[in-house]
């Protein structure tokens, strides 16, 4: 899979760049994943569950990937993921004209008309989001924001969600509500993951946006 770059690996974990439009894990999925490209490269991913990934990203987002190498580094870092001590830095270009900064707080569950959904609801569990205003684009006379978020929390969809029901759908992502006139998938990159590694080691890893992204950008 020629869209799967490695950015950064030690004996205890590699950090991944996935190109959108490739699935992360393959459950629930008939697709070649991650998951299965790991599988076939390296000897150590077949000894672990989901080959020692520790998080995922969804189809259409691109960008980092934390893998775990061994046992102990995958339990390790799977704790610090549900203790929020894992840095997760996100730039996604919405509709509208966002606020300078801001958090939202509000819990995710199944949408009741779309399996495919998810939505804020009552019955939800917490979601935590935190935004700050990067730029403020015209593109075709429309008003756009681009907006670097941090996840507090990890629900799936959680970003599209949150933007989604505050009238800001990300631009490309039609499941949500974004127009798709300048990109057919929805504009999110993971553009940076900040840890403490099982080593004690301080790690802050990087990406760049990903080609397709970069040319909206660059077409304003």
């Amino acid at each position: 899979m020629e869209k799967i770059d490695i950015v950064f690996e030690d004996k205890n974990m590699m950090v991944l760049v996935k190109s959108s439009g490739v699935v992360t894990t393959r459950e629930g999925s008939d697709e070649n994943t991650v998951e299965d490209w790991l599988m076939e490269n390296f000897k150590w991913a077949v000894k672990l569950k989901r080959a020692g990934i520790v998080h995922r990203l969804d189809k259409g987002t691109s960008g980092l990937l934390l893998v775990a190498k061994t046992e102990d580094s995958l339990a390790y870092l799977k704790q610090q993921f549900k203790k929020r001590l894992i840095y997760k830095e996100y730039w996604a270009l919405v509709e509208g004209d966002v606020s300078f900064e801001g958090e939202i707080r509000l819990p995710i569950g199944r949408s009741g008309y779309n399996f495919l959904r998810w939505a804020v609801s009552e019955l939800g569990k917490r979601a935590w989001t935190t935004f700050e205003l990067i730029e403020k684009i015209v593109i075709g006379g429309k008003k756009y924001s681009l907006v670097k978020i941090i996840l507090k929390t990890g629900r799936t969809h959680q970003i599209r969600v949150h933007f989604s029901h505050l009238g800001w759908p990300l631009v490309g992502d039609k499941l949500y509500g974004g127009k798709t006139e300048l990109t057919s998938r929805p504009f999110l990159h993971a553009k940076k993951i900040a840890l403490v590694g099982v080593d004690g080691v301080n790690y802050d890893i990087e990406s760049d946006m990903s080609d397709d992204l970069k040319l909206i950008l660059e077409g304003k």
